[in-house]
């Protein structure tokens, strides 16, 4: 292994947070490897260093919760410039140290006791609502009533915006021009979110709306940098496309290789406060036609040569910042990425994707189990065939449900077609999966229902299926389902295998 390989291999597992089984597989080397990071050298500290050094259980010392909250004060209240950085290093300090209760509370004083100054709001809309506006059918008026009239409402106005700013507005905006800080901000709002996964805090969510309204600002396309990502750059920026691939995961340097070598292009956003760190980053397959399967973009296939590819594929899209959830960098991603291929590589006419589809075994499972329980209770409640209940659905065609019933074995066996494709898609291992007469019977009813879920499921005028929500609000279209095209685990636990093309037109 050469010297880049190794860096790569070793930086990886050093990562916090890094699961190690997701690297075992990059060399025979690794239990050499593991004894040389018994004692790994110590590195300069930075907001990921302190994170980790932190929040190590059993390894970390936890400031006084006090002194971190009084050093936030600090770092919104100072006016000394000269001082502000200090504090600013000494507060993202302080909250790394802290465990995550801490967290949560200190976040929640920031929210409520640095929130806008309601009482101020109030005074200033009755003062606005006590002005009265001068129709124009009073007859003619001096100019210089005009002037004072307007001049009040403009200056209530701009007060009134004043107020309307959360005082944590002052940390949020002293935090983006200090060094690091856009990353702390970044963290602090994973942070955020996850306290909300747990409880719906109304000040909580206000405060991360104000934040997030602000990174979206920050991190304008204006402001990003697009850099095409290839084997030459530092093993330091490797190994984080290695750690932060999240579609389809990197399972050795070879396979790193090949996704940066002739026929594929990998491109990432940068930001000048987060260098040599991609925001968000799309990996892409040069090739004659759509691709059907991943195994055909992944598998060590020869690439064909890049000036016969009428093919942009896009088969990866991760974005490496939790804190930068619903902040949809990727669309400008996938607009400058097709804008530079067009510009070097006019005779490729198809710009697709090949996708997951994250939520359809979820979707489809729950839907099944919840129709063979109204089932049964509709089979209780009227034994000599009734009507059911309304809200009761075969989601099998006649001819899907007698092919299901007829290919499986007794130990799928159900008393309808649907607790057979239930008991089959649970099934260990996904035993379906080695055998051609149950493929052949599961297809039709699985590509069928897959379409529904992309094309008609909906949750607030949206598409339910995440990725799919994501590309069709960009501008792409459903071309195609795929049928097993994605047979690993992964891809087998989310979508029972299947694929979509997106094409974007």
């Amino acid at each position: 292994m050469n010297k880049k390989g190794l860096s790569i291999l070793m930086r990886t597992k050093m990562r916090p947070g890094n699961d190690p089984s997701k690297l075992s597989s990059f060399s025979p080397l690794s239990n050499e490897i593991n004894q040389m990071m018994t004692n790994p050298p110590r590195k300069q500290r930075s907001i990921d260093d302190s994170r980790s050094n932190f929040s190590a259980s059993g390894n970390h010392y936890e400031r006084n919760f006090d002194i971190v909250k009084e050093s936030m004060g600090l770092a919104i209240s100072l006016n000394k410039t000269e001082s502000l950085d200090v504090v600013l290093d000494d507060f993202s300090e302080g909250y790394f140290s802290l465990s995550n209760e801490n967290r949560k509370k200190l976040v929640t004083v920031l929210a409520k006791e640095y929130d806008l100054n309601r009482i101020q709001v109030r005074e200033l809309l009755k003062q606005y609502l006590g002005l009265e506006l001068r129709s124009g059918n009073e007859g003619e008026s001096s100019n210089v009533d005009d002037e004072n009239m307007f001049s009040t409402f403009y200056r209530i106005e701009r007060n009134l915006r004043q107020a309307l700013k959360p005082t944590y507005n002052v940390l949020f905006e002293r935090l983006n021009n200090h060094p690091a800080g856009l990353k702390f901000l970044s963290l602090l709002r994973a942070d955020i979110l996850s306290f909300l996964g747990e409880e719906n805090i109304p000040c909580l969510r206000a405060l991360d709306s104000c934040l997030k309204e602000k990174l979206s600002a920050w991190l304008s396309p204006a402001v990003l940098e697009l850099h095409q990502i290839t084997w030459d750059d530092s093993a330091s920026l490797l190994e984080k496309i290695v750690t932060y691939e999240a579609v389809h995961p990197i399972s050795n340097l070879l396979d790193l290789k090949r996704r940066l070598g002739v026929g594929r292009r990998c491109f990432g956003y940068f930001h000048p406060a987060i260098p040599g760190e991609p925001l968000i980053f799309i990996e892409v397959a040069l090739l004659k036609n759509v691709a059907q399967t991943i195994q055909e973009v992944l598998l060590d296939v020869p690439s064909i040569p890049e000036h016969e590819a009428a093919c942009a594929l896009f088969y990866s899209i991760s974005s490496t910042q939790p804190g930068l959830a619903g902040i949809n960098l990727g669309k400008f991603l996938i607009k400058r990425m097709i804008t530079l291929v067009k510009r070097d590589m006019p005779q490729v006419s198809t710009f697709a994707t090949l996708s997951p589809i994250p939520g359809f075994m979820q979707w489809l499972l729950s839907k099944l189990a919840s129709q063979s329980v109204m089932a049964k209770v509709d089979n209780m409640e009227q034994p000599t065939g009734g009507p059911g209940s309304a809200f009761q659905e075969n989601l099998l065609e006649p001819d899907e449900e007698r092919m299901l019933k007829n290919s499986s074995p007794v130990t799928y066996a159900g008393k309808n077609g649907m607790e057979v494709m239930l008991n089959l898609l649970t099934s260990k291992n996904y035993e379906w999966t080695s055998s051609a007469e149950l493929l052949s019977a599961l297809k039709p009813p699985l590509m069928r229902l897959c379409a529904r879920y992309l094309l008609q499921e909906k949750k607030r005028g949206k598409a339910l299926d995440s990725v799919a929500n994501f590309h069709l609000q960009n501008g792409a279209m459903v071309e195609r389902l795929n049928w097993m095209a994605d047979r690993s685990e992964k891809g087998l636990h989310q979508s029972g295998g299947i694929m979509v093309n997106y094409v974007y037109r």
